[in-house]
């Protein structure tokens, strides 16, 4: 078995769900993270039967949130918290949004993310499903994510309770803040997920595809993830890699370097 190894749908993008499914439980692999669009193109339904005939559990389904921009987001992600509770995941990640075009509020952007939080908590809790809020990169915040620190996640976060909110440490957008490990260790029981893989440089084009394997870059990945252990955190740990490269790979072959790269650099 691969322990707390958990094998994210991204890593490998051109692979079909049967066959990441059949691909994992052939490895041992008994955990994936899965994202919406793919689920909702082969059928929620199937996918649930799919992993669950596998003997296969979903650690987290991404991504729910955009919250600062557009009108549907309410009604998208009580849809969302729907998903992950008919896929058994227990942990829904919420990418904020960005800024919306001529806003030049990036305060007021971060309290309409805690307003959406408290507006989705109790639906949440209902679904048995914990929002997952992810820090992204700062130089995500104008476009993607506003929510740009493990602490300014954890300020909205820990105004609930951690089995309804939580925060996602993400090693590729945190590794670079001084103050993440002191935040960390704050976090404890509100840590929801915990997602590694590394970075490189240069940077390609496609900034978001700039990801590798862990041990190909410059994160210390073993010392987060005794720090996440030491702040109580004992579920999956997902290698989640975006990569261009690596996504014309074949999928069995991009399993296998990511469960040696988690065996080498984080477990």
């Amino acid at each position: 078995m691969t322990g707390r190894f958990s094998f994210n749908q991204a890593t490998a993008t051109g692979w079909a769900l049967p066959d990441l499914v059949a691909g994992c439980r052939d490895a041992g692999v008994d955990a994936v993270g899965l994202w919406r669009e793919p689920v909702a193109e082969f059928g929620l339904d199937r996918a649930a039967r799919l992993v669950r005939d596998a003997g296969i559990t979903v650690s987290t389904l991404c991504r729910g949130g955009f919250f600062t921009t557009g009108e549907d987001w309410y009604d998208d992600n009580r849809r969302a918290l729907d998903e992950a509770a008919a896929l058994g995941a227990p942990v829904l990640v919420l990418v904020s949004g960005g800024m919306a075009a001529g806003d030049r509020d990036l305060a007021g952007a971060r309290d309409r993310v805690a307003d959406a939080v408290a507006a989705l908590a109790p639906h949440a809790a209902d679904a048995g499903v914990t929002l997952a809020i992810e820090p992204l990169h700062p130089m995500f915040a104008a476009d993607r994510c506003v929510i740009s620190t493990l602490g300014q996640a954890l300020d909205i976060a820990t105004r609930f309770d951690p089995a309804t909110v939580g925060v996602v440490v993400d090693a590729y957008h945190l590794w670079w803040d001084d103050r993440v490990y002191a935040d960390i260790a704050r976090a404890g029981a509100h840590i929801a997920s915990f997602q590694v893989c590394d970075w490189i440089t240069p940077l390609p084009a496609g900034v978001l595809l700039g990801r590798a394997l862990p041990g190909e870059g410059c994160i210390e990945l073993r010392r987060m993830r005794a720090a996440v252990d030491a702040a109580g955190y004992r579920g999956p740990i997902e290698v989640e890699v975006f990569n261009a490269e690596l996504w014309d790979r074949p999928g069995r072959e991009i399993l296998a370097a990511a469960l040696e790269g988690y065996r080498r650099h984080v477990a």
